[in-house]
């Protein structure tokens, strides 16, 4: 295979084991963390770059981007050649549903409610809850949304998805487009945001959509913290027409110390740990892809940037 140049470009991330799992993986290719006015580089391993990377790096052939979102991303100037590649998967799916189950499963069985007895010393009894009376909505179902929705589906809860195009997974009751949202939302009990950062989807969990939920709805959002309208979110619970909320991601990271969420009493927050990049996992698809991206091959996870996903 031909020589190339990748330039290591990803912010607050340690280089050093990312360059040796590169160097092992494709050893015939000269890797190096950007600097200004560093050589052109063929590809690029990116988080979070500043524009001048790409100001510099106007020859690239590949951008590969070391989150699943490339939202952020996208806000940049890129180089019109560049072919912009996010991870499948990389371990993160499974931690999603993880994540997920744990929370849904935590609401279900009223969890929260026997931690808060413990702690006072409260030996408490809850009437079991049915889980055909909680269906599940999964907005967004690509690679992680289909594997938490098939993981809700293996608990025996009612899974509904919704996606920009009508998707057909095992056990889950498929709705699509605009048209269907509306019936998406009123029959979900609890609702999963797993969609893209796009012009379309900011802003999607506001009051209209969430208050269409079934009332004592519960939301977890696992996505971005711009899908959510922060301020609907608390009237919704403080009327009570939704019962609580998983917060996993925030307009603004780390969340502000005054920020109401962190003392809600309907709400859970955790620190954007749901689908934690998994290095080496990470490091064998994007060294897999690049290989096939210098023999000329197609490859999968190429990023649409009209449509931003």
């Amino acid at each position: 295979m031909t020589p190339f140049r990748i330039s290591f470009c990803c912010t607050n991330t340690a280089p050093a084991p990312w360059l040796a799992g590169l160097h092992t993986a494709l050893p015939q290719a000269d890797i190096a963390v950007w600097q200004p006015g560093a050589l052109p580089a063929d590809y690029a391993v990116v988080w979070a770059p500043p524009q001048q990377f790409f100001d510099e790096q106007t020859q690239l052939k590949g951008i590969f981007n070391i989150g699943a979102g490339v939202d952020a991303l996208l806000k940049l100037k890129l180089p019109p050649s560049a072919a912009v590649v996010r991870l499948d998967d990389a371990g993160m799916a499974v931690q999603m549903a993880e994540y997920v189950c744990q929370a849904v499963i935590r609401h279900l069985r009223e969890l929260d409610r026997y931690a808060d007895d413990i702690r006072a010393g409260r030996w408490t009894f809850r009437k079991p809850r049915q889980r055909t009376d909680f269906p599940v909505g999964v907005m967004g179902l690509g690679v992680l949304g289909s594997r938490v929705a098939q993981a809700l589906a293996s608990f025996e809860f009612p899974v509904l998805g919704w996606s920009r195009t009508a998707k057909a997974l095992p056990g889950v009751a498929s709705f699509f487009g605009p048209a269907q949202l509306p019936d998406f939302l009123r029959q979900s009990r609890i609702l999963v945001n797993l969609l893209p950062l796009t012009p379309h989807t900011a802003n999607i969990l506001n009051h209209q959509n969430m208050s269409q939920l079934q009332p004592g709805g519960y939301v977890i959002n696992v996505a971005r913290g711009a899908h959510l309208v922060d301020v609907d979110l608390l009237a919704l619970l403080d009327s009570g027409h939704l019962s609580g909320a998983t917060l996993d991601v925030f307009r603004t990271e780390p969340l502000p110390a005054d920020h109401p969420f962190w003392q809600h009493p309907k709400i859970t927050i955790t620190p954007h740990t749901s689908a934690r990049t998994l290095r080496d996992d990470s490091i064998a698809q994007i060294a897999q892809k690049m290989a096939a991206l210098q023999r000329g091959e197609t490859v999968a996870g190429v990023v649409d940037v009209a449509r931003g996903y």
